[in-house]
């Protein structure tokens, strides 16, 4: 069986007060194409279908235009919510569309049941679990220990009465310990939502969304990551889409088809003469949506403005010189003696590296440290 994973359109979302409606709907578009092309079985969204729990108007255009055309292909379209969703809005028509071929995760009772498809292998079960916090599990189930997000997932989990003799596909939209990070994610502070893999393993794949770039975590479970680039964090990520087939029970394989957006999401970086030579930018996207670095050492008035005239999608400006260098020197400075050495190494392999530690990383870092300072007393 064929199957193709996305997650977190995020549709109606804004990029430093650019509206991305015209680039979600473009890459949409492909990837009606794909499913035209790839002729899957079902398309899974893992959650945050929209960016914002009340969704503007032509967020909701936008979906009932792409919920149109994943009908029209014939495919079966399994849909759960994200944090970022109001389960109650989105699964609004959710009965109705079931006999459309749109399966839509109803608000969590305590109770979800699964939704079957068949092949020459038997039957494949697919479980929506919406985006969970432990006090939803609570009320359902007060006799269980539910104090963390793992101990939610888990007890869940365990209520869903698994046949572990058949394949069971998941959608969960939860931050699974392990997962890479970006700026563009709303992840609790300190890691209080991590997920530990293990309560997922009795599932033959696991469809996951919220975090935004794509990544296996075991074999298995999976975040295909967004259709598009929704921070600078993010500029050197190919996105793409998630292809699985499932064979027999225990056999699966994944691949990724790449996808083109309308506007490429950069970073350059250079004087302001450099970037405004005609022979430096002669033939490149200009339109592409800019993060630019200025080396200047002083200034350049009006930056902005002057440069959106080459630039007319320049999102964000900054400088990188002897200035903004020392100032974050100093402001590290001022606040090193506050922090601790997990914290310092962590600041260090960051600037090195340009992206945060893994939470396993961290770990060892931090029974590396642990094991220095008892061989020093």
């Amino acid at each position: 069986m064929k199957l193709i994973h996305l997650s977190d359109l995020h549709l109606g979302k804004r990029v430093n007060d650019f509206s991305m409606v015209e680039d979600q709907k473009f890459i949409l578009g492909q990837i009606l194409a794909v499913i035209e092309k790839e002729q899957p079985d079902a398309v899974v969204i893992a959650g945050d279908v929209y960016d914002k729990s009340v969704p503007s108007a032509e967020a909701v255009e936008l979906l009932d235009w792409f919920l149109c055309g994943l009908s029209q292909t014939g495919v079966q379209t399994f849909i759960s919510s994200g944090n970022h969703d109001s389960p109650e809005r989105l699964s609004f028509g959710g009965r109705l569309m079931t006999h459309a071929g749109i399966h839509l995760s109803p608000v969590y009772d305590g109770s979800i049941s699964p939704i079957s498809l068949h092949d020459e292998f038997g039957a494949v079960n697919f479980y929506l679990l919406p985006f969970l916090k432990p006090v939803q599990v609570r009320r359902f189930f007060p006799e269980e220990t539910v104090e963390s997000y793992t101990d939610g997932c888990r007890v869940a989990i365990r209520h869903m009465n698994l046949d572990t003799a058949q394949r069971n596909v998941l959608l969960a939209h939860q931050f699974v310990t392990g997962a890479q990070r970006c700026e563009s994610e709303d992840i609790s502070v300190g890691g209080s939502d991590n997920v530990d893999a293990s309560v997922f393993g009795d599932f033959d794949y696991v469809a996951l969304g919220h975090i935004h770039s794509p990544q296996n975590i075991t074999g298995h479970i999976r975040y295909c990551g967004t259709p598009l680039k929704y921070s600078f964090s993010e500029a050197n990520h190919q996105k793409s889409i998630t292809v699985v087939e499932l064979g027999e029970k225990g056999e699966i394989s994944v691949r990724t088809i790449p996808l083109t957006p309308l506007h490429d999401l950069r970073q350059i970086k250079g004087t302001y003469l450099e970037l405004t030579d005609r022979q430096n930018y002669q033939g490149t996207a200009t339109d592409d949506y800019l993060h630019i670095i200025l080396t200047d050492e002083e200034d350049v008035p009006e930056a902005m403005g002057r440069l959106r005239v080459i630039y007319p999608n320049l999102m964000k400006l900054t400088y990188d010189n002897t200035r903004t260098r020392s100032n974050a020197v100093l402001e590290a400075a001022e606040d090193i003696q506050h922090r601790s050495p997990l914290e310092l190494f962590s600041m260090l392999y960051e600037l090195q590296n340009n992206q945060p530690m893994t939470d396993t990383q961290r770990q060892y870092v931090q029974n590396l440290i642990e094991r220095i300072q008892e061989e020093q007393l």
